[in-house]
């Protein structure tokens, strides 16, 4: 029996080995089968099912084969949801970056491939000198775009090398975009000496006088009819007019900005804004030959946090009405600010005949540093001795002056109210107000006319100009029209 036992088992083994191996055989025939019939247009016309050969999915290419998201060959190739953002790189667009070739091509070509990519990069890298002539770059485009400038990026050198046929406003002008963000680690540098030097410019003439000859100098980076804006982190330098303006936007955030051009650079503002609303100025350093900050008709909700300014003109509130036109400016706040070697400190400038109002502003904790004009209101604002007396003004109310210290210019008192005749400015407070000479003696001839508010406490040196209540007659605000 036992025997038996095991020569059946050797059996049931031998049988079982035999069925395994012609399995085998039968699986890898299989894979070797030809299609018989020879009508047949293959599989990928649905042939029958038996007839065709049995294929594998090839694995997904590798990303050093396939399309990455810096390839501006297909910018609209989608990438997986953490692989980051699209990048356009300049010179992949064929912008060389020596200083001297003209890469405006190169640069509204990678605009108009990262326009059509949401959160996409325009990519201006930090190993070339890009010099481009007057460009404009329009949306809309696709949320999220970035204009991320890490090298040097400049305009010409100057008038003469100027392009007949471009304007001379502004130099880069980004039109209707909307969620832009303009940053990076790079310079804009303006070159603009030589449109400081041109005749028509105030410090050419004798005492600051200007001679007759051409005048126009562009702006060097203008935004104009855009919404929900970003500038951060760059230094900008040496532009032939404004650095910065912005003109019908809303919703602008800029921070962590560098500005710089000379003391005597003239018409040089750091920030522009006018018709804008919604602003925040935020940790930012200007040094320029005019307007720090100039607010200008038409803006509203304007926030200013942690700005030093100096040298400069100090932040302005206009000039405003100018022509007898209407301005309308509410909600300003400019607080934890710093002004060094300025001609002025903060300011509110309007001229006659104009009309509308400036309501709604405050000033709070600013540190002064030999500064001219530290406190001034001019309702009789103008740039020559021919300006004649008019009836209307624009009417200044509710503007808080709370802890303003520092020192100031004896050359000049340091609060100065000039106020209409027609319109008296009201309800201004002043309080912890204490401002020293920066060297000299103190000035206690502080100047006022027809202003009106209250001192919360003793004012350093002593205002007693300013008239208790309010005027005899206001007008209503509501026929201001803002």
């Amino acid at each position: 029996m036992g025997i038996s036992r095991i020569k059946l088992t050797l059996y049931i083994l031998i049988t079982l080995s035999v069925l395994f191996t012609d399995t085998t055989f039968a699986r890898t025939h299989y894979h070797k089968k030809q299609n018989r019939n020879h009508n047949q247009k293959g599989s990928n016309n649905g042939g029958e099912r038996g007839s065709e050969t049995p294929t594998i999915d090839p694995p997904p290419p590798s990303p050093e084969n396939g399309t990455v998201p810096s390839d501006p060959a297909d910018p609209t190739n989608p990438t997986e949801p953490n692989s980051g953002p699209c990048v356009f790189d300049v010179r992949s667009y064929g912008a060389v970056g020596d200083g001297s070739t003209d890469d405006k091509e190169a640069f509204q070509s990678a605009w108009k491939a990262a326009c059509a990519v949401e959160s996409a990069v325009l990519l201006v890298p930090s190993d070339g000198n890009f010099m481009i002539t007057a460009t404009t770059f329009s949306g809309p485009c696709q949320p999220g775009l970035v204009f991320q400038i890490d090298g040097v990026l400049q305009p010409p050198g100057g008038p003469d090398c100027w392009p007949e046929t471009d304007s001379k406003q502004q130099w880069l002008l980004f039109n209707q975009v909307e969620a832009l963000t303009v940053k990076g680690s790079g310079t804009i540098e303006g070159n603009g000496e030589d449109w400081w030097n041109l005749p028509c410019k105030p410090h050419k003439g004798p005492h600051g006088s200007t001679l007759s000859g051409p005048c126009d100098s562009p702006a060097l980076l203008r935004f104009f009819l855009s919404c929900k804006l970003t500038l951060k982190d760059l230094r900008i330098e040496n532009s032939p007019k404004f650095h910065v303006k912005f003109d019908n936007c809303e919703g602008v955030h800029i921070e962590g900005l560098s500005i710089n051009s000379p003391a005597l650079s003239p018409n040089t503002d750091g920030i522009h804004i006018e018709n804008t609303k919604s602003v925040g100025i935020y940790n930012s350093k200007i040094s320029n030959g005019d307007d720090c900050i100039s607010i200008g008709t038409g803006c509203s909700d304007v926030d200013i946090e942690n700005v030093t300014c100096g040298p400069s003109h100090g932040i302005s509130i206009g000039s405003l009405g100018v022509h007898n036109s209407q301005a309308c400016v509410a909600n300003i706040t400019v607080r934890n600010t710093v002004i060094r070697h300025s001609d002025n400190g903060v300011r509110i400038k309007t001229w006659q005949g104009g009309t509308g109002s400036v309501t709604g502003l405050t000033f709070d904790t600013i540190y002064m540093e030999d500064v001219r004009n530290c406190i001034i209101i001019d309702q009789y604002y103008c740039l020559s001795k021919s300006c004649m007396n008019q009836s209307t003004a624009v009417y200044v109310s509710d503007v808080v002056y709370n802890n303003i210290r520092g020192t100031y210019d004896v050359r000049s008192p340091p609060i100065h109210f000039a106020c209409s005749d027609s319109m008296p400015c009201t309800n201004i407070t002043m309080s912890e107000v204490e401002l020293l000479p920066f060297e000299g003696e103190l000035v206690d001839d502080l100047f006022c006319w027809n202003a009106y508010g209250v001192q919360q406490t003793l004012t350093i040196p002593p205002i007693t100009c300013l008239q208790d209540g309010e005027p005899e007659a206001v007008v209503e605000r509501a026929s201001f029209g803002c």
